[in-house]
Parts: C-alpha cells; sequence; structure tokens
C-alpha cells in the first residue's frame, strides 16, 4: 500500500520520466537505434548490397532500344521493364546519359556501350524499385581497373559523408550480355529520404560549361517553378579569354594555377553561381545553380541561398550558413583522391570540347545552411588534368585547386581562412590515412574487390579495356594509393611543400613517382583499341585552335577552308567530326513529360505493389516509441485521478 506521503513524489516521477523519455526521442532517436537503421529503405539492401552483384536484365522493344542508341546523344527516354535481383518492373523509363563519355561512344561504331538512367516512375507515377525512385549504371569510361568509383563512394560513405548508394551490376539486354556497370543511386527524393529524413531539404546539381549547353540532369525541363518565380533561363556566361593551355612539362611539378599545362589560364568569370561565388541579391543573377534544382523550387528557395552564400564569401556565421564540418570532410576526401573534375577545377578537358568548370557536386541546402555532397567520381585518383605521376602524387592538400586560385573557390577557400577549420581539414585527411590507407584497407578493399568483380571483367561484354590492362590497373591503383598517402603524411608534418607555389620552389622534396605511369589506371578518352588516349585527341593547345575554329560556326556545315585549317592542325576527319559532335550534342534532354513533385508532398513517397514502403516502416517504429510514451502519461494521470478519488471519499 503506497503511503500518501510519496505519492506526489511517485507522481512526479512518473511524468519527468515519461516528458524526458518523449523528448529525447522527438530531439534525438538516434539514441534508441531507430533513425540509422530505420532510415535504410529496402532498396539498400535488396539493390545495393555490395556483398552481390546486381543481376539486372532490361527488356525492350529492339527497334525502340536501337533507335535510342543510334540517337543517344538525344537522350530520349524510352520505356523497358527491368528486372533486378529476379523482381521485375514494368514501363521503366531509360535513356543513356552522360557528356564527353555519351559523345565519345556515340562517335566510336566499336561500342554501344553507353551509360544510362533508369527512372522507375516516369511513366508509371510512383513506382519504384523497393521504395527507389532514379538510378544510374555508369559503363566504367576512362577506368581500366574498374574501381575508381568505387573507391571514391566508398571513401566518402567511411568518413561519414551523404553519399549515394553503389553496387556493380551485370547488365543483359534481351537476355543477351550487354556489359558490367557500376550502379549509383540518383540524388532525388529516395535519397534525400534516406539521409535526411521525410522533412529534407532543397537539392540542386550547380553546372558550368561553355560550348554546348550544361548537363541539367533532367531538372530544369521536369520540375514546375512555383508561381513566385519565373522561370530564370540561361544567363549569358561572362566572357573569358583563356590564354594558351600549353602541355606540361615532364620534369615539372604540376601546378593547379597553371591548368597543368605552364601557362596560367585567364581569369574565369562569375559562372552563374556553380563556382559559390556571391553576386548579388538577384535570383536572376545564379541561373547554374538554380536551373538546376532538383526538386520543385520557389524564390523563397533560392532566396536562402543566395544569403548563405553572402554569408560564405564574407566570412560571416560560417557554421550558421554552412554545414562546417561535413564540406571539411567532403574536401579532406576529394583532395587525397586527387579528384579535379569536380568544383575546385577550372579547365579544359583533353577530351571535351567543352571548358569544365566546378561541377559534379550536388548543393544540399536545409533551414539556410549549405553542404556538398559527392557525384561522378570516374576521373578520381588524378584521372582528369593531373599531369605526370608525380604532380599527381604530390598534389598539395593547401591549395587543393586546379586551374584557378584558391579564393575563386570559397566554399573551401572561406573555411581554410580560419585556424580551427584548417586544423581540422588536417586531422580529417590524418583520419583517411590512418583508417584507409596506412591500416592496409585500401589495398585489402581492392583485392577483396577484386576477388568479387575479376570473372565478370574478364567475360564483361562490352569492355574498354582488355582483361590483361585491368590487373595492369590495379597494380598501379595500389602504388598510387601508397605513394599518395607517403606525400600527404609528408606535407602534413611539414616535410614535404603543401602548397603549389611552395613545391614548384622545393621540387627536390616531392616524392618521386617515376615508377607509375598514370595511363595504367585508364586514360580520360576511355576509347578501345587504336582510338585509346593519347593518340585520339590533340594536345591542348591545338584543341584550344580547333574550338576557337569550330566554335565559330553556328548550326551550318564547316566550310573547306575551315576543315583545311582544322588538318593543318593535323586533326583527323575523324577527330574533326567527334568535335562537332560534341559541340552541338553536348546537354541532357528529353525528360519534358515529368511533372516533379512539389517538396512538401513528402508523405507520399513512392511505392510498388510488392513492396513495402520505406516511410512506412519509419512511421511504425517511431510511432510505437511515441505510443509507450502515450501510456506512460495516461497511466500517470489515471494513477493521479484513482488517488484523488480515493482521498475523496476518505
Amino acid at each position: 500500500m503506497i503511503k500518501s506521503k510519496h505519492i506526489n513524489l511517485i507522481i512526479a516521477l512518473t511524468l519527468l520520466i515519461a516528458v524526458v523519455f518523449t523528448t529525447v526521442f522527438m530531439f534525438n532517436p538516434q539514441l534508441f537505434g531507430i533513425v540509422k537503421e530505420s532510415a535504410q529503405p529496402e532498396y539498400a539492401s535488396k539493390v545495393f548490397n555490395k556483398d552481390n552483384i546486381i543481376s539486372m536484365d532490361i527488356n525492350v522493344d529492339e527497334e525502340d532500344w536501337n533507335e535510342m542508341l543510334e540517337n543517344a546523344t538525344d537522350k530520349e527516354y524510352i520505356s523497358c521493364d527491368i528486372t533486378i535481383n529476379g523482381t521485375t518492373f514494368y514501363s521503366v523509363g531509360i535513356r543513356p546519359k552522360g557528356n564527353s563519355s555519351l559523345s565519345m561512344v556515340a562517335n566510336d561504331d566499336t561500342t554501344d556501350r553507353f551509360s544510362f538512367k533508369i527512372e522507375f516512375d516516369h511513366y508509371v507515377k510512383h513506382q519504384s524499385c523497393f521504395g527507389l525512385d532514379k538510378m544510374t549504371i555508369n559503363n566504367i569510361y576512362s577506368d581500366s581497373t574498374y574501381m575508381k568509383e568505387y573507391l571514391s563512394y566508398d571513401l566518402m560513405n567511411s568518413m561519414g559523408i551523404s553519399t549515394p548508394l553503389y553496387s556493380y551490376a551485370d547488365v543483359k539486354v534481351n537476355g543477351e550480355d550487354w556489359g558490367f556497370y557500376l550502379a549509383v543511386e540518383a540524388l532525388e527524393e529516395s535519397f534525400a529520404y534516406r539521409n535526411f529524413g521525410p522533412t529534407y531539404g532543397m537539392l540542386y546539381k550547380p553546372e558550368s560549361m561553355e560550348m554546348g549547353r550544361n548537363d541539367k540532369d533532367d531538372n530544369q525541363e521536369r520540375r514546375n517553378v512555383q508561381p513566385n518565380n519565373e522561370d530564370q533561363g540561361n544567363a549569358q556566361q561572362n566572357n573569358e579569354d583563356q590564354e594558351n593551355i600549353q602541355r606540361e612539362n615532364g620534369q615539372q611539378p604540376f601546378n593547379p594555377q597553371q591548368g597543368n599545362f605552364g601557362e596560367k589560364m585567364g581569369a574565369e568569370g562569375s559562372g552563374g553561381g556553380s563556382d559559390l561565388k556571391y553576386i548579388d541579391d538577384d535570383v536572376d543573377s545564379y541561373p547554374n545553380i538554380f536551373d538546376n534544382s532538383v526538386f520543385d523550387s520557389k524564390k523563397s528557395d533560392y532566396k536562402r541561398v543566395i544569403k548563405a552564400l553572402k554569408n560564405l564569401n564574407d566570412g560571416t556565421d560560417l557554421e550558421k550558413y554552412i554545414d562546417v564540418d561535413e564540406v571539411l570532410r567532403y574536401f579532406a576526401v576529394n583532395t587525397v583522391l586527387v579528384n579535379l573534375d569536380s568544383y575546385v577545377s577550372n579547365m579544359t578537358s583533353k577530351i571535351k570540347t567543352t571548358t569544365i568548370k566546378k561541377h559534379n557536386y550536388y548543393l544540399y541546402e536545409k533551414d539556410g545552411q549549405l553542404s556538398i555532397l559527392p557525384w561522378d567520381y570516374n576521373l578520381s585518383f588524378a584521372g582528369f588534368q593531373s599531369g605526370n605521376a608525380s604532380s599527381a602524387v604530390n598534389f598539395p592538400i593547401d591549395t587543393p585547386v586546379s586551374g584557378v586560385e584558391l579564393s575563386e573557390r570559397p566554399l573551401i577557400a572561406k573555411l581554410l581562412e580560419v585556424g580551427e577549420y584548417k586544423d581540422k581539414y588536417h586531422q580529417y585527411i590524418q583520419d583517411i590515412l590512418d583508417d584507409y590507407f596506412n591500416n592496409g584497407k585500401f589495398e585489402d578493399t581492392i583485392d577483396k574487390l577484386d576477388s568479387q568483380i575479376s570473372e565478370y571483367v574478364e567475360n564483361d561484354a562490352s569492355a574498354f579495356y582488355t582483361y590483361e590492362e585491368y590487373l595492369k590497373g590495379l597494380s598501379a591503383l595500389k602504388e598510387f594509393g601508397k605513394l599518395r598517402a607517403q606525400s600527404i603524411e609528408g606535407q602534413l608534418n611539414g616535410t614535404i611543400p603543401s602548397t603549389t607555389d611552395e613545391q614548384s620552389e622545393n621540387q627536390d622534396k616531392l616524392i618521386d613517382s617515376s615508377g607509375i605511369n598514370l595511363s595504367d589506371l585508364g586514360s580520360q578518352g576511355g576509347m578501345k583499341g587504336e582510338n585509346r588516349q593519347p593518340g585520339n585527341m590533340p594536345d591542348m593547345n591545338v584543341m584550344k585552335k580547333a574550338q576557337d575554329i569550330i566554335g565559330s560556326v553556328d548550326d551550318s556545315e564547316l566550310t573547306e577552308e575551315q576543315i583545311q585549317q582544322l588538318k593543318d592542325l593535323g586533326l583527323t576527319e575523324e577527330q574533326i567530326e567527334m568535335m562537332k559532335n560534341m559541340k552541338n550534342s553536348n546537354r541532357e534532354g528529353g525528360d519534358t513529360d515529368r511533372n516533379q513533385r512539389p517538396p512538401d508532398d513528402r508523405a507520399e513517397l513512392k511505392t510498388n505493389s510488392d513492396t513495402t514502403a520505406q516511410n512506412t516502416e519509419i512511421i511504425d517504429e517511431n510511432l510505437w516509441i511515441i505510443g509507450i510514451s502515450a501510456v506512460s502519461l495516461v497511466i500517470s494521470l489515471i494513477f493521479v485521478m484513482t488517488f484523488k478519488r480515493k482521498r475523496v471519499e476518505q
């Protein structure tokens, strides 16, 4: 029998426990193991199970398929049925994807090995693949090792960065072997829900390209902008007078500010916002961000981004407007990987007729705070504009940019100006060395992947590289990782210069990497046989002159005089035709008939008739916890009412 003198204390404690339990759950549910586990949708295990190879069979009308391949640069969706690991999904949208890789494959009559986008709800509203709305399958272009992009995402994920899911896929078309691919989760609704929960923020894919339309990743044409935000269109790019880019001297260290080719590149314009530099408060000034909104968006969304950019560039309230920790982790990984085909670059590719700048990343905004998310790492491990092996291995950690001054990339520059943040950035780089390279995990992961995929690579129906080149590439990849770790270790402890200028002045202190041939890791061109780089495209000085000639032509055919000028530069007819096609077709399109749901329509995530919706699982678990709290409160109230009634009766 509970004595009345203790009853108030018991009631108070019961209520306190219930309130604390409810509050902790609401604001820190991971303590109960709920968010991390329940947020993993079915497709995380049923599709992107890295212990298994995805079995994918695309069943499609042969005529439609061949027509799509023949006109791949149009990037038009067609309907197909796709069987993934034994489960068939009907009326799925599929189309070729890419820019340079697409153009190169389109102009190579020996292969149709395109990368593809697969959109499960393109034709059937709310259809999903176990909760997944969209994925890409990448053709592993420019990578003899088959592992560069996989390892990059693996490292990003190991550092706690919001990373798309990824797994290898054995692809068949109408039952016939098509090729061995890397499947990657698209950064759209299902990705956002998985990483950030049902109240996720806004997502953008900034792009900046010249001589051709941007890769919009379908977003400009498919999104339905709210009435208070007029279509922005494409702002005119500021003219940039590029100086001649010279091929690097094999004896010279890599100079990112010189674009690897000896002569400093011309100043760049604002880039329409993709460099994340604050221009002004006008939404129209940032077309390369806002025209590439993944979700339905409105002017107020854009204003939050602009406000964050202003504070970033001013260096004010950085932690309020930038997810500093996430951004530092991202750049730590990006620097270690020497991934220059990204935000940190501003140079013209050897194989692209577009000037590629500050792209291949996603910008995430929630409540006015920005972070950067990883995308497209097929040219990591010095696959893009890295000069010789020594320049790549010794890529400076404190000026981790290429072809541009560090100050032109404020998302990293402004953080490195703060001593505390720079120290944390260095610590994250050290963590990568300790947890991934120095302890043998890097080589062990390569060996594990090799045992998993070796047979598939050897039998790859449409491989860009021979099996012998694959084995040679793995050896070079291991050696590159070992020497890169040694250089970074030296840069961190001060025995090796950590900036571009210091390295130029102290070449004798750099790690000798003369034993590595970067081409063993795969060529930028990625083409087969005789067409493979080097040799399928001319050097950069010639490319620049060729671009000037071809760029002066609108849609009309080249004159005989212009063709002769190009041939005088050393270009073959095939190279001329390839450059013309890349200029005219370097674009994303064909996704005009999809209406994107607004971001607030998040209770209705896509489902499939034979799958369990991921949000249902999460809601069920959340309701269970909330129910316990509610029951506790009810019991307490009943207890109070009963006790009071008894006291009144007495």
